[in-house]
């Protein structure tokens, strides 16, 4: 007998819930995040309060940035701000990042826009040409991103000198920049990519059992790998604006010793 066929329902849904307030909600964050990081990339400006540097504009590697955080490897143009060269590193890896694939896919493009949810396009095409078939080079920002994480760890340790570069120092904006980089390191270590570099193509567990150990912890802070991502990126956001603050002198950051 054939197969019966699906019931013809016209509705978009049948569900009653308010299912758009998820979709609507990360479609207004990420607007947030993107007006805030692209005015910060372009202020070039109020990203350095010794000892504090801004994640945006870290490494600073140009002759023209402020302070002296960071080895000065070339001699860009002072008219473009250092951050235009660090941030489509963290930007690539979060675009093509498994989660934020589904946040945007359903939130911007409606496709779809909730679990049993009509999208409004007429077919998919998936993500076998451009320019989605740029999400293939997850893997390699993930190894970019790793960098920035170890010089974002760098700043966060640096954070505990003072003025004068003496160590022993600790102030609310140190507490800032290392739970900064400890969520980052967080969400890269629970991404996808990095569970399946640790324990993919293996067949047999039991003759890999570091591999196994590895691919245990990964699995585990992959469950909570949205959570990590969303943190991590309010924590970035929050670290630059707190570094701001405190080099445009809006605030005085809080010494604890």
């Amino acid at each position: 007998m054939p197969a019966p066929r699906r019931a013809a329902i016209a509705a978009r849904t049948l569900r009653t819930d308010r299912w758009w307030i998820q979709p609507l909600v990360t479609v207004v964050a990420l607007v947030l995040f993107i007006i805030y990081s692209t005015f910060r990339a372009f202020q070039n400006a109020h990203y350095f309060a010794e000892p504090y540097i801004s994640p945006f504009y870290s490494p600073c590697i140009t002759t023209s940035c402020e302070g002296d955080t960071f080895p000065k490897l070339f001699t860009g143009p002072s008219w473009i701000s250092p951050a235009l060269y660090i941030l489509v590193f963290p930007l690539g890896f979060r675009l093509t990042c498994y989660y934020y694939r589904k946040a945007y896919y359903r939130s911007f493009w409606l496709a779809p826009p909730a679990c049993a949810v009509a999208e409004p396009h007429q077919r998919y095409t998936g993500e076998a040409r451009l320019p989605l078939l740029g999400q293939n080079l997850h893997r390699y920002f993930f190894y970019a991103g790793l960098v920035f994480n170890v010089i974002l760890t760098y700043d966060a340790v640096f954070a505990f000198r003072d003025e004068t570069g003496a160590w022993g120092h600790m102030g609310l904006g140190t507490l800032v920049l290392l739970a900064n980089a400890t969520l980052l390191w967080l969400y890269s270590l629970s991404c996808h990519s990095c569970r399946h570099i640790v324990g993919g193509r293996l067949n047999n567990f039991s003759r890999h059992p570091m591999r196994y150990r590895f691919w245990t912890v990964v699995s585990t802070l992959n469950g909570n790998h949205m959570k990590f991502a969303w943190f991590s990126l309010f924590s970035v956001a929050f670290a630059d604006f707190y570094v701001l603050l405190v080099a445009s002198g809006t605030i005085t950051d809080l010494r604890f010793f």
